[in-house]
């Protein structure tokens, strides 16, 4: 029992310091090398600061390890985790606002409850019901998806998120035509071609420390980032004024809107529970009122948010040439709108003014001269909570939680045992959803966005000799470090490293050949697969409706199969087994039909074997016996009994004989209690379909009017080529 609740106390039965210490040590060690740098991309693709995914760093790695059964797994940030924790946050509120920080923190303790409580019910098995083919097309697109995403950072533009993913693209091929930063372009190029080398030159290189450090190095001593705070009387530019009061009033009606909105939310739910308090329904006509206000305001800061994000797009596309006077900025548009007066020299660089969803302070307008860069990264650790859950919040966040719940297990579990097939290890499933879980409910008191397991950081862990999870407590002491003495060294890494990183890291999930393989497996798999991958695109950022779509597609499909499994008639071929006379061209017999049942008989396809005994009774005009092969039925429930009951009724009455050979105990079982097996006549069970077969061929020749030369080599017994 402590084994089960403490199962790191197993790590050190046999652990010796001065074998397997110093494994540990370097492998924690370049994991964190790692994933320090590759945390803080995936907290920008999860649209988070970048800071948020050390946090994410700290508690997960340590606490999986330690709650987990697998020893080499390396839990944290990974990159189709983060990227349906923004898809699913964004419709709640802005990214990066301190609102959808609360959202991604309050998700990570929503997954880990999940999590941790199939864990404990011993129900890890759910996970079987996102089949294979649902996964490899929802990762290929999720790993186009990621890698488009980044496209913005790569270029060095800003756009606004469309409903579509690919709506949302286009916007940021426009802003690229229109405008590339190409010190930005290079830098994210030049990080991939450092990664790609090193690699190329070392695997054990660690590559993306290498591309952070040097690019960071380079973007300190030249100056990458540029930005500047000026008044709005510094910027010459005819209209501007009124193009930006008219911003600011536009941004300030989506805001009183959207308080507006949330009140009536707070008065409706009020009023619900007031009245359930009183044991009575709600009034219809006063929810119905709340309802329509809200409807109302909903379409008014759609309208607003749509007349923002034009005014926006067209402050985000005006260049400007700076002139620098005593350490004052004064702006003049490149267009020559406004001329720049005779003799007086600007610095050289376009710059931009920096727009968001919030309100511009006409006394502080930020503009953007160079490259963006991470910035200030708070010193020290987060602060410690637990996140407060209201009944709203959980209803917005069960959904998608129970989706990145069984999505982030999958991807950790596969790892896992991929691992565990190297190592020899055992790895249990149930534990390991507690290990996730537990994870993520620490990691959440930490100011952690969700976590999982990671296939490149994992890979990294075994390849550097791991062999226990204490390579994991060392990662995360690394981390902790990091975020108490070495914050500063981050404040000029590019953000078009980052990009290249993410971009770099998915890479690896695009396996075209997947679909292929389904397809060669089962054609209605290759097409769930393809249609699950078209469908994750189309809804982007919408992941969730991608799954979905596949989940179904796949329980119909099982659904159908299990309605209508084989039921197969049988002949003898050639290597004296029975086998489906149709399958493999078989002749059959004219008077004798065995049929084996392959599945389950219960209610969703007891009437289909009806039918199929009906097709073979027509079929063969002559029958006199009809023997069911019954060892392909694992289980048979009440109606699957009572079908059984109606055919031996119906064959009986019209003369023919019926029996069954090789019944299952379970089977027997239901038979017994129902008193089906007395219907039938324990005579007529045998033990294996040969014996019946024998049996049936010579009472069909003694006790009917069939002449015996009329079927001298009966099919059943002698292998006869179908004609």
């Amino acid at each position: 029992m402590i084994f089960k609740i403490f199962p790191f106390l197993l790590w050190f039965k046999g652990y010796t310091t001065e074998m397997f210490w110093k494994q540990d040590l370097v492998a924690g060690i370049t994991v964190a090398l790692v994933l320090i740098p590759q945390s803080m991309a995936y907290a920008q693709l999860a649209g988070l600061p970048a800071y948020y995914g050390l946090y994410a760093a700290f508690l997960p790695p340590m606490v999986a390890a330690l709650f987990g059964s697998s020893r080499q797994l390396g839990t944290g940030p990974v990159a189709v985790v983060s990227l349906m924790s923004a898809a699913s946050l964004e419709p709640l509120a802005t990214a990066g606002s301190q609102e959808f920080i609360a959202y991604s923190i309050m998700l990570a303790l929503v997954v880990g409850i999940f999590q941790f409580s199939l864990g404990v019910l011993r129900l890890g098995m759910v996970v079987n019901f996102l089949s294979h083919p649902v996964i490899n097309g929802f990762t290929n697109a999720a790993a186009i998806i990621i890698a488009s995403s980044q496209f913005s950072k790569f270029f060095g533009v800003s756009v606004d998120k469309a409903p579509h993913h690919y709506e949302t693209m286009v916007r940021v091929v426009q802003a690229a035509w229109d405008y590339t930063h190409w010190p930005t372009l290079l830098y994210g190029i030049g990080a991939v071609i450092i990664m790609v080398m090193s690699k190329r030159i070392n695997p054990k290189i660690p590559a993306v420390l290498i591309a952070v450090a040097m690019t960071t190095l380079l973007s300190w001593a030249t100056g990458f980032n540029k930005d500047a705070q000026v008044p709005l009387s510094a910027i010459h530019s005819p209209g501007i004024e009124k193009k930006i009061e008219t911003f600011n009033e536009v941004v300030s009606i989506v805001g009183h809107h959207g308080r507006e909105r949330a009140d009536l939310g707070k008065a409706a739910e009020e009023l619900h529970k007031a009245e359930l308090e009183a044991h009575d329904a709600p009034p219809p006509l006063e929810l119905l009122q709340i309802e329509n206000e809200v409807a109302m305001l909903t379409r008014k800061m759609d309208h607003a948010k749509h007349d923002a994000h034009l005014i926006r797009t067209e402050l985000r596309r005006m260049k400007f040439e700076a002139v620098l006077h005593e350490d004052q900025y004064t702006f003049y548009t490149r267009d020559g709108s406004d001329k720049i007066p005779a003799g007086i020299k600007t610095d050289g660089r376009t710059w931009r003014i920096k727009v968001d969803a919030s309100p511009l302070d006409t006394n502080k307008i930020t503009l953007i001269g160079g490259g963006a860069v991470v910035g200030q990264v708070p010193e020290g650790l987060p602060s410690f909570s637990l996140p407060e859950i209201t009944l709203k919040s959980l209803t917005k966040l069960l959904p998608t939680a129970i989706i990145i719940s069984l999505l982030g297990f999958m991807e950790a579990i596969a790892i896992a045992k991929a691992m565990a097939a190297k190592t020899g290890q055992q790895i249990d499933a149930n534990q390991e959803l507690i290990g996730q879980g537990l994870a993520n409910i620490f990691g959440s008191m930490g100011q952690s966005y969700t976590a999982s397991g990671s296939f490149s950081r994992s890979a990294v862990n075994l390849q550097a000799g791991a062999v226990t999870g204490i390579s994991s407590v060392i990662t995360s002491l690394m981390v902790v470090l990091t975020l108490l003495f070495f914050t500063p060294l981050l404040y000029h890494l590019p953000l078009a490293t980052l990009a290249a990183v993410i971009m770099m890291a998915v890479i690896g999930l695009i396996n075209t050949s997947g679909f292929i393989h389904a397809w060669k497996a089962q054609r209605y798999d290759g097409i769930i697969s393809v249609i699950t991958f078209m469908v994750t695109l189309y809804a982007a950022p919408h992941l969730d409706k991608g799954i979905l779509v596949g989940f179904a597609l796949s329980m119909g499909v099982f659904l159908y199969k299990s309605m209508r499994p084989v039921v197969a008639e049988l002949s003898l071929n050639e290597g004296n087994v029975l086998k489906s006379s149709e399958h493999y061209r078989l002749k059959g017999c004219s008077h004798i039909s065995v049929v084996r049942f392959d599945g389950a008989l219960f209610f969703a396809n007891a009437s289909y074997l009806d039918e199929q005994v009906a097709k073979f009774r027509s079929e063969h005009p002559g029958l006199r016996a009809i023997l069911l092969d019954a060892r392909g039925i694992n289980d048979m429930d009440a109606s699957g009994e009572e079908a059984l009951a109606m055919i031996v009724e119906r064959l009986r009455a019209a003369g023919l004989r019926f029996a069954m050979s090789s019944v299952k105990g379970q089977v027997m079982a239901v038979m017994k209690r129902t008193h089906l097996l007395d219907k039938i006549g324990i005579e007529h069970i045998y033990p294996d379909t040969k014996t019946a077969v024998v049996a049936l061929t010579e009472e069909i020749h003694r006790d009917s009017d069939l002449p015996k030369a009329c079927c001298p080599d009966c099919p059943l017994t002698h292998y006869i080529p179908a004609a």
